[in-house]
């Protein structure tokens, strides 16, 4: 936070001629003023503030917890308690390892819940943290939020927010999610052998990513698999909050409303949730698909009651999103000859301001004890 401490010491300088000028008697209630000005914007607004305190451990002194830092970097995801951003957290707490000159942490709301996410990151902008990386609950909730991150001079790097590029530094994203999204449909055809009923579901409707993926596995099996029928009302996929009881709750009530249904998706994490549904039911008929960690669906991708896992390596994500917002820090460049450190992000594509890897993971039967997260 060096920036940050210049500015401080010339406030203070400036505040204590204005003490001597005045004879010493009392404060000088106008350089309090000029000093609190800078820091006005980023104290308003927080009303829910305590409730994202009290939703993840020490967010209130996160931000002090590296003083001798001289950058700090606070990561904000979508939910806490969950494998995903467990080993997110894992990528942040290694990129704060090799980095001697970086306090780098991750903190994240209860429930996927975008106003306490939105609470967080006003905190962080009420800390001075150097740099935000966010994986947006809702990314259009945060947009604003983010922008006023921007203007009090803090770095923010995103992941899964590729529509709120005017209000970032950089997006990450781990590949092409479109053609993420054509994977699901790839392979729930394979599965359902090109016809039949399926049911999706989302994380949340505002998961930009998630509904990228969606929409474009929908779009593709409507001209490849003509045949395929998605049975969701208005062709609105279900919202799970990456819940695996809410995802179990979805698949129990899909196979009950559709008594054809052969397929289930679930672009969230919590796709093991479906799975315990289809084992409990004894349902080998039905075929799912859907985002996935080793330490979540492993045994279900094993036993085919989940035909395949998609994936990409949180950790690796969470990494470079810390990699991209130093790089910004230190006053370097950022081009399409950058190499980042983890795989799948050693070489990437730019446009404009969204920076794409290819780090796209596929478990199976065969393949998914290969991965430790």
């Amino acid at each position: 936070m060096k920036h940050k401490k210049v500015l401080a010491v010339l406030l203070t300088v400036a505040m204590a001629a204005s003490v001597a000028a005045c004879g010493g008697g009392g404060s000088d209630t106008n350089a309090s003023s000029d000093a609190a000005e800078n820091t006005t914007d980023a104290q308003a607004d927080t009303t829910g503030a305590g409730d994202a305190a009290d939703a993840s451990s020490d967010t209130t002194t996160d931000a002090t917890g590296g003083k001798d830092a001289e950058f700090t970097i606070a990561l904000c995801a979508k939910t806490e308690g969950i494998a995903w951003f467990d080993d997110m957290r894992t990528g942040v707490d290694e990129f704060n390892a090799d980095h001697a000159d970086v306090y780098a942490y991750e903190i994240n709301p209860e429930g996927s819940d975008a106003a306490k996410q939105n609470a967080m990151l006003e905190d962080l902008i009420s800390q001075g943290v150097d740099a935000i990386c966010c994986v947006p609950v809702d990314a259009q909730a945060v947009a604003a939020t983010l922008q006023k991150a921007r203007d009090a001079g803090i770095v923010v790097v995103t992941h899964e927010a590729s529509d709120i590029l005017g209000s970032v530094d950089y997006d990450l994203e781990a590949f092409d999610n479109d053609y993420f999204g054509t994977l699901y449909g790839q392979y729930l055809a394979e599965a359902m052998g090109g016809e039949g009923q399926y049911y999706a579901a989302v994380g949340g409707l505002g998961m930009t990513t998630h509904m990228q993926w969606f929409n474009s596995m929908v779009n593709y099996l409507k001209e490849n698999h003509p045949n395929m029928e998605l049975v969701n009302p208005d062709g609105t996929p279900g919202e799970d909050d990456n819940n695996e009881q809410t995802a179990y709750d979805l698949a129990v009530q899909a196979i009950a409303a559709y008594p054809e249904l052969k397929g289930l998706v679930d672009c969230a994490a919590s796709s093991n949730g479906m799975a315990l549904a289809l084992e409990e039911q004894g349902r080998t008929d039905i075929k799912l698909v859907g985002l996935a960690t080793p330490s979540q669906g492993g045994a279900y991708i094993k036993s085919g009651t989940q035909y395949r896992g998609l994936c990409w390596r949180p950790a690796d994500a969470g990494y470079t999103a810390c990699e991209i917002a130093y790089k910004i820090l230190k006053g370097e460049e950022i081009t399409e000859e950058t190499s980042f450190t983890k795989e799948g992000y050693e070489t990437i594509t730019i446009d404009g301001n969204l920076i794409s890897g290819n780090a796209p993971l596929v478990f199976t039967p065969e393949n998914v004890d290969d991965y430790p997260f």
